[in-house]
């Protein structure tokens, strides 16, 4: 029998450890920070449900990004199917980008292919200077910095700095 208490600590020491490396690839992957997050919260939420059944997989990080990703090709076909009916439904046409279903097939084969190919570091440093953008204040950076890349809570941020949580989640 599988311990249910130890499945969920271990899936929140995972979730510290790895929760900016798998922000920084997913932001490389979909080119959006908040989207990024989305994902990474969708697969430690699958990982809540799964691995206290199935157990922990031998790599955890890679199963966590993989998943991921898989939601992030869910999502990116349904918002490619449903601008498309849109599209014939208004019989007018947009000038969005939509990626081919070839296309689409082949980035499910890149990320079968690449299982953490060593790009990581370079995903963290593109993270970092995202986080660390010239237009956001100071302490906006470091705010998101400490959350994104540290791995600390908004409340933990906000005992930090003392003021109030509101304010950091702004």
């Amino acid at each position: 029998m599988i311990d249910a208490d130890q499945t969920r600590r271990t899936i929140e020491a995972v979730c510290r450890i790895e929760s900016a490396k798998l922000i920084a690839g997913l932001t490389r992957f979909v080119r959006d920070v908040g989207f990024a997050e989305e994902l990474a919260q969708d697969a430690f939420v699958a990982a809540l449900e799964q691995w206290p059944q199935s157990g922990v997989p031998r790599n955890p990080a890679a199963w966590l990004m993989t998943a991921a990703k898989r939601r992030a090709i869910d999502r990116i076909r349904r918002d490619v199917r449903r601008d498309r009916k849109y599209r014939e439904l208004d019989g007018v046409r947009t000038s969005l980008y939509h990626a081919p279903d070839a296309e689409l097939d082949g980035a499910l084969e890149a990320i079968d292919a690449e299982r953490d190919g060593g790009r990581i570091d370079d995903d963290l440093l593109r993270l970092i200077f995202i986080a660390c953008h010239p237009i956001l204040s100071a302490e906006a950076r470091v705010a998101l910095t400490l959350r994104l890349l540290g791995g600390l809570t908004t409340d933990e941020i906000a005992s930090a700095f003392l003021i109030p949580e509101a304010t950091v989640a702004q």
